[in-house]
């Protein structure tokens, strides 16, 4: 027994060795300098206070036992501040080649500018709100829709995320957005630009690609991607306009699949749920498959074909 113990104990030690003989390859994921890169736990951590700010009676804080709006909020904000200025500096660090006193300089300016900003998303946040609850008869009340409702966990995530991606801040946006991401199935990029009353409906399985652009008033459900006709060209695709354009008062059902740069839905459309579209859309305009024909099958084998109901049997939305 005691020697198959230390066969094994000798066996884990070499395979030890041959890894760290391995991290002298010097690749990226060789790297073992600790605090290099912004702390997702931090990163997270810092999503729940932000969404406090925006959303303060809805957002539990069990730091405190007296609730003091005014003393809160600025020790909240403080909280903030400093931890974000500290992970924006260590991105700005990993990220390119810059001294850490010109670091701490730019994520001090950085950190101030987002907090500035926070009055204008939490104005884009009210209208987000207001089309959830108006566009989802489902909703008793808009309380209802802050607490439980994916989709505008997604947006208000999403809007706090873009507003570090416009000042240029590395990792962080698209750190926020993938942890919204695995919270709700709902994919989007912190590049996306997105207006007012935006409404996701159910939302699973959401992609809104990095380039998107999407007018006010839009509505998209569940499935929907926004995407790139091709990503064949990797890199070399880099900083060029790969996802389509939504105008205003669009409405996307479910399963649709818009790509391409310059595939432009015009205002006033809808699209309906399973198409594929990769050109631009006049405004105004239906666009739906027609109905497929189903067949029914009886204990016999013999197939049967029903009558279709209604006077329009294409226009069909799976919601």
């Amino acid at each position: 027994m005691g020697e198959n113990r230390d066969a094994f104990e000798a066996r884990i030690q070499a395979l030890a060795d041959t890894i760290l003989a391995d991290y002298g390859n010097d690749r990226v994921i060789d790297r073992l300098e600790m605090f290099t890169q912004p702390d997702r736990r931090i990163i997270e951590e810092l999503i729940g206070k932000l969404l406090r700010l925006v959303f303060p009676g809805y957002y539990r804080d069990y730091t405190y036992r007296i609730y003091n709006p005014k003393n809160n909020l600025s020790a909240l904000i403080e909280d903030v501040a400093f931890h974000l200025n500290r992970q924006i500096g260590i991105a700005l660090r990993g990220s390119e080649p810059v001294s850490p006193q010109e670091a701490e300089r730019r994520a001090e300016d950085i950190t101030a500018a987002f907090l500035e900003k926070l009055p204008e998303i939490r104005a884009y946040t009210e209208t987000d709100l207001q089309a959830a609850y108006d566009g989802d008869p489902a909703a008793k009340n808009k309380a209802e829709v802050i607490i439980a409702y994916p989709g505008l966990y997604a947006i208000t995530v999403n809007r706090l995320a873009h507003a570090l991606y416009q000042l240029n801040v590395p990792l962080i946006p698209r750190i926020m957005t993938e942890f919204a991401h695995s919270r709700t199935g709902i994919d989007i990029h912190p590049g996306a630009q997105i207006g007012r009353y935006f409404f996701i409906d159910h939302g699973t399985g959401i992609v809104v690609g990095e380039t998107t652009v999407i007018g006010d008033y839009v509505k998209i459900y569940q499935g929907v991607t926004l995407g790139a006709l091709s990503t064949r060209g990797g890199q070399k695709l880099r900083g060029r306009r790969r996802h389509p354009t939504i105008e205003d008062n669009v409405t996307i059902y479910a399963g649709a699949s818009i790509l391409g740069g310059d595939t432009v839905i015009g205002r006033d459309s809808v699209i309906g749920s399973n198409v594929f579209i990769t050109h631009p859309i006049a405004p105004g305009t239906r666009v739906s498959i027609r109905n497929q024909e189903l067949l029914y099958k009886n204990g016999q084998g013999y197939v049967l074909q029903p009558e279709v109901p209604g006077d329009d049997p294409e226009w069909f939305y799976i919601i």
